[in-house]
């Protein structure tokens, strides 16, 4: 995937930019577990200097997607399946807080933009492409997270998802259904645009234990 953050709004600073792009590549595994990081490599793909790159992976290491070892470099960190269920654990209980707090704060604009993202869910052709599917999923996901305006809470949300994003990919040749699971998002999003934080939280719980119990029978 080529991507020069120069292309992105002047608004965002070039940190930030950096960080975007390498947060998905390590999110869907396009760097691999365990892969070196090059930096050189980074900033002349990405078009930007090397502070950025460190700021970048600085933030990285702290979510956990890379790890820094004196005189050997940064890497990808590796993806633990023992990690699933402390990361279910958190999510079973933040993820459920989230759908309610978006059904209650969701702004005006939050809520048309939701219809939008469920209409496009709802028209969607039929795909057996299950990579697109979990980016999909990963963009819902935000965009609730968005909808709760808590930037604390959506930090971490967002990072507990990329982690849990990350075990989906390793297991993403061998997952069936996955097209199901994008589409239990319509309902979700039904509940947050109407407003019904109870069926929201609900919808959320069952999404989560869902994905634990789909890994699972895997392992």
């Amino acid at each position: 995937m080529n991507a020069r953050v120069n292309d992105e709004p002047a608004s965002v600073s070039l940190t930030e930019q950096a960080y975007a792009v390498l947060r998905d590549r390590l999110v869907m595994l396009e760097i691999k577990p365990g892969e070196p990081i090059n930096e050189d490599r980074l900033r002349t793909e990405l078009g930007v200097g090397r502070t950025p790159i460190r700021e970048a992976l600085k933030r990285l290491e702290q979510e956990r997607l890379v790890v820094a070892f004196p005189r050997r470099g940064t890497f990808a960190t590796d993806v633990n399946i023992s990690d699933l269920s402390h990361i279910s654990e958190v999510r079973r209980t933040l993820e459920p807080l989230a759908a309610a707090a978006a059904a209650e704060r969701a702004t005006a604009q939050d809520r048309t933009a939701l219809t939008d993202l469920r209409s496009r869910l709802d028209t969607a052709a039929p795909t057996g492409d299950n990579t697109e599917l979990l980016r999909t999923d990963v963009g819902v996901h935000r965009a609730i997270y968005g909808c709760v305006h808590n930037p604390f809470l959506e930090d971490t949300l967002i990072s507990y998802d990329n982690l849990a994003t990350r075990i989906w990919c390793v297991f993403l040749p061998r997952l069936s259904g996955m097209a199901g699971h994008v589409d239990e998002h319509v309902p979700l999003l039904t509940a947050i645009i109407e407003g019904d934080a109870k069926k929201a939280s609900e919808l959320a719980s069952q999404h989560v234990i869902g994905f634990e119990q789909a890994i699972r029978a895997l392992i």
